[in-house]
C-alpha cells in the first residue's frame, strides 16, 4: 500500500495563561526548517497576556496562526480541542502544548516519518526550572538550546535522556527500535491524519488532566491505527511549570474512562465532537 504524505499541516499547540512559555514556543515554530505549516493556538480561555504574544507573532509575520479560544471555566483542554479538529482544513495534525520547544527539525521529522493508517509518537525533554528560566530567544534562534553540553552546563541532569539530542540519524534509528517504551498518543508530541481522528470522534470531552491524549491513542488502536515510535527523533524540550489541575479524583476518574476503552476495545466516544444526544457524564 503506497503510503501518503501530508498536503497541509497544522500543529495544534494548548495553552493555558502562560505567555512567556508561548512565546519561547512560537520563537521555536519561527525557526523551523521545514515553514510549510499552520500554527493552530487551541487557547483554554487565557487573558490578555496571551493574546498580546499571538498578536505580537502574527505581526512578525513569520507564521500562519490560527487562534481558537473558549472562556475560562476549568480544565476544559479536551473541549478546545476539538473545535480545532472540528474546525481546521488541515489534513495532518501534530499536538503539542504551549510549554513544548520545537528543536528545527520538529516539523520536518513529522512530515518525512507520516504513513498511512499511523500515528507517531515523538518525544521530549523536561527542563528542570531553573534551566526553563535561562532559555531566551537566540538561544532557540541559533539551537544552542538543544545542545547536551550546554543544558547539562546551565544545571540539567546529565542522565540518559538527553540522549534524544543526539544528532547522528543511525543512533535516532536504533534507540526508536530497541526503546522498551511504546509508542502511545503524547500530547506534547504526536501527530497523526485528521481523517483518522475524527473517525474515533476526537478527545472524550468527559478526560481530564492526566492520560486525556493516552486515551485517544487507545481508541486509535482499537480503530485499526498503528503507532510509530520516533521518540528520538522528534524532539522538544518540556519547560517546567505548575500543575495544580492535578488531582487524585480526577485521575481515578480518567483511569475509569480507560479500562472501558481498553475492556470493550471501544472506538468511538459518544462524549467527542459529535455529541450522542448531547449529554455529558462520567
Amino acid at each position: 500500500m503506497k503510503s501518503e504524505q501530508p498536503v497541509k499541516i497544522g500543529v495544534v499547540i494548548t495553552t493555558y495563561n502562560s505567555p512567556v512559555w508561548l512565546r519561547w514556543v512560537l520563537v521555536g515554530y519561527e525557526n523551523q526548517t521545514d515553514q510549510n505549516f499552520v500554527a493552530l493556538i487551541a487557547d483554554d480561555g487565557s487573558g490578555e497576556e496571551t493574546q498580546a504574544v499571538i498578536d505580537e507573532f502574527k505581526a512578525r509575520g513569520q507564521l500562519q496562526i490560527e487562534h481558537y479560544w473558549q472562556e475560562d471555566d476549568g480544565f476544559r483542554k479536551t473541549v478546545i480541542l476539538n473545535k480545532v479538529i472540528a474546525q481546521t482544513d488541515c489534513d495532518y495534525l501534530i499536538f503539542t502544548d504551549g510549554d513544548c520547544i520545537p528543536r528545527a527539525d520538529f516539523i520536518a521529522t513529522h512530515r518525512q516519518q507520516a504513513a498511512t493508517g499511523t500515528f507517531l509518537s515523538g518525544g521530549y525533554i523536561k527542563l528542570t526550572m531553573p534551566v526553563s528560566e535561562s532559555v531566551t530567544e537566540a538561544d532557540i534562534a541559533s539551537g544552542h538550546i538543544f545542545n547536551k553540553a550546554e543544558l547539562v552546563r546551565r544545571g540539567q541532569p546529565a542522565t540518559f535522556k538527553l540522549t534524544k539530542l543526539t544528532t547522528n540519524a543511525f543512533l535516532r534509528s536504533a534507540l526508536n527500535a530497541l526503546t522498551p517504551t511504546k509508542a502511545t498518543w503524547n500530547g506534547m508530541n504526536s501527530s497523526g491524519w485528521i481523517k483518522d481522528i475524527r473517525a474515533v470522534n476526537g478527545f472524550d470531552e468527559r478526560m481530564q488532566y492526566g492520560g486525556l491524549d493516552r486515551e485517544l491513542g487507545e481508541r486509535l488502536w482499537n480503530s485499526g491505527v498503528r503507532s510509530k515510535q520516533i521518540r528520538y527523533s522528534a524532539v522538544c524540550l518540556h519547560l517546567d511549570h505548575a500543575r495544580g489541575y492535578a488531582k487524585p479524583e480526577i485521575w481515578e476518574k480518567n483511569h475509569r474512562i480507560r479500562a472501558e476503552v481498553k475492556k470493550g476495545r471501544i472506538a468511538w466516544t459518544p462524549y467527542g465532537i459529535q455529541k450522542d444526544g448531547d449529554q455529558h457524564g462520567a
